[in-house]
């Protein structure tokens, strides 16, 4: 990058200086509360936190958008509330929310935005065609940019950042709802940018993200809790981090078991197994206690093993919503949720070409793939809302072809964007919810009491859904798909931009409600949450290029130079081969 990027002269200059930052909205507590820190040029910080600790205010704060309530903020050595044309002038800002125009394509995105950014007309035929190549759009150029997959958004968004030489290129969770090759796609660009001496704010929800920074702010409910390089804070639970592995019996009610006891700081299922972090000192009162459940074995510290520990750790392994779920009944064997043959074109175009599996009772099974491979048109078939070119789809017996009402009353959906009605208070949306799936009278009264006391509704009862944080919308969306107590529940990357807390809070349910006969399709872009499942299916360009246990894919692509390979690895190597395999065809 030289045309569209200046070279900056001092990278270890701090580019942003934060002193006693106070930001307040209303009467609530402090969004953010006397934050001190700094940022510096050819590096990438990142801004880590749960929902609601106060990236997005944080990052707002550095445009000169907003200002603060008390402390300053000096960025490339500009004071925001004495210059922040001056800032805005000076730097890139690729919003959470898309903010490009869905309706105009790609070039005329780019021509927008270099008005807006008064890029000269001599000079926007170079710095587009360094740019369109820098990610891989110019074969592009004329597509709509609502009609490009997530990964190929957001890297128009970071052109559409990069048109006018910034020196401070300011990222909010830019990697929400990308797959795990266009992450990396993305992030190593970022990486190009910053050897050129730019420096860069990366807000993420993606913890392997974090761990990738060269410093990292951790914040929690407006306060600052860690700033440094991200080893140090992993360092704090080193000797403390566990496999329990050789488990016997079914993972599910171990964990929930296992996290209830004291001394359990955090646990989550890893393939056949499950990691867990442990209190200082707890190793051998836990080895004791499971006995032959099982056996510790210590595991390499993650970043976010030391994220949770430092929240105070998770949720626990109980679940009310799971509690009071009535177990369904043994089917005898029968697949609850069934593919064969599923094909769908649109016109000239097969996004899903031959999709064959059966899913049992009480099982998890994931739908992988890149942005665009076919998994959401796959998904939509078996939740009855597209209709298949070819081939059939069974959901709890009933075919969704001929009986798509009845086989719709058997499920739950949860949409991958927030599909409730957001001028409807929570209340109201459970009401609708609850006709909809056909409850009535006392029935439809007693379901409504009971999510609003599983998922503590009652003091946000009367908000707007639209005005909730982005944890109660998840809660909400859950507690309106499973009112009616379904058999099959859709899950369309439901944890897309939650914080770990909360992605382990709607497992601990969803692995509940499995142990109660529920049986599970999901389609997810964290790769630590696929291991949650049973078994999975890799889309890629329409058609499943493996099908297996999240071991067995791992195991697929295990060798001398990887030997233990994630999940991530696994789905990158998987799709790599295909795509090998393909051109040599």
């Amino acid at each position: 990058m030289s045309a569209g990027v200046a070279k900056v002269k001092d990278a270890s200059a701090d580019f942003v200086r934060l002193t006693d930052v106070t930001k307040r909205f209303g009467d609530a507590p402090p969004a953010l509360d006397r934050i001190e820190g700094a940022i510096k040029g050819g590096e990438i910080t990142g801004l880590v936190g749960p929902d609601g600790a106060g990236k997005t205010t944080l990052i707002r704060l550095m445009t000169g958008l907003m200002l603060p309530e008390s402390g300053t903020i000096e960025v490339l050595g500009f004071d925001t509330r004495q210059n922040p044309a001056a800032i805005q002038a000076s730097i890139g800002y690729m919003p959470q929310r898309f903010g490009l125009y869905e309706d105009l394509s790609v070039q005329e995105n780019l021509d927008l935005y270099a008005d807006l950014r008064g890029l000269p007309k001599a000079e926007r035929p170079a710095v587009y065609n360094e740019l369109l190549t820098f990610t891989d759009l110019k074969r592009f150029t004329g597509r709509l940019a609502g009609k490009l997959s997530g990964g190929m958004k957001q890297k128009l968004g970071l052109a559409c950042a990069l048109l006018k030489k910034p020196r401070l290129l300011l990222l909010d969770e830019p990697g929400v709802g990308v797959d795990p090759i266009s992450r990396r796609e993305l992030w190593k660009m970022v990486e190009d940018l910053t050897k050129e001496g730019i420096g860069v704010v990366w807000s993420t929800a993606y913890l392997d993200e974090a761990e990738a920074c060269d410093n990292v702010f951790l914040l929690n409910q407006g306060k600052l809790l860690f700033t440094g390089p991200p080893s140090e804070l992993t360092s704090r639970v080193d000797g403390r981090v566990f496999k329990l592995t050789g488990i016997k019996g079914r993972r599910r009610p171990t964990l929930a078991r296992i996290l209830d006891r004291k001394g359990v700081v955090d646990g989550v299922i890893q393939g056949e197994a499950i990691r867990l972090v442990l209190a200082e000192g707890a190793q051998s009162t836990l080895e004791k206690e499971i006995g032959g459940e099982g056996r510790l074995v210590p595991a390499t510290p993650r970043f976010e093993d030391a994220f949770v520990d430092m929240l105070g750790g998770g949720p626990g392994g109980k679940s009310k919503l799971a509690d009071a779920t009535t177990t369904l009944p043994s089917d005898g064997g029968k697949p609850v949720i069934v593919a064969h043959g599923l094909t769908k074109r649109f016109g000239d175009f097969t996004a899903a070409d031959d999709i064959t599996f059966e899913i049992p009772r009480g099982q998890i099974f994931g739908l992988l793939g890149p942005n665009g491979a076919g998994k959401s048109t796959t998904f939509k078939m078996l939740c009855g809302l597209l209709k298949p070119t070819e081939g059939e789809g069974r959901v709890a017996g009933f075919d969704l072809r001929r009986d798509t009402a009845e086989a719709r009353n058997h499920l739950g959906y949860m949409a991958q964007k927030f599909s409730l009605y957001g001028d409807l208070n929570i209340a109201q949306n459970l009401a609708f919810f609850a006709g909809v799936y056909g409850l009535s009278g006392r029935r439809k009264q007693e379901r409504i009491a009971l999510m609003t006391e599983i998922f503590d509704f009652a003091p946000h009862a009367d908000m707007s859904t639209k005005d909730l944080p982005l944890g109660l919308k998840q809660r909400l969306a859950l507690a309106c798909a499973v009112m009616h107590e379904p058999e099959a529940l859709f899950l369309d990357e439901p944890t897309s931009g939650v914080d770990p807390i909360m992605r382990r809070e709607f497992w601990t349910h969803i692995n509940g409600l499995v142990e109660k006969g529920v049986t599970v399709l999901v389609t997810t872009h964290f790769m630590e949450e696929a291991e949650y499942c049973d078994r999975i299916s890799l889309i890629y360009r329409g058609r499943s290029i493996a099908l297996g246990s999240p071991d067995e894919l791992k195991a697929r692509v295990a060798g001398k130079d990887n030997p233990d390979p994630t999940m991530e690895d696994a789905f990158i190597a998987l799709v790599q081969e295909s795509e090998t395999e393909a051109a040599a065809a």
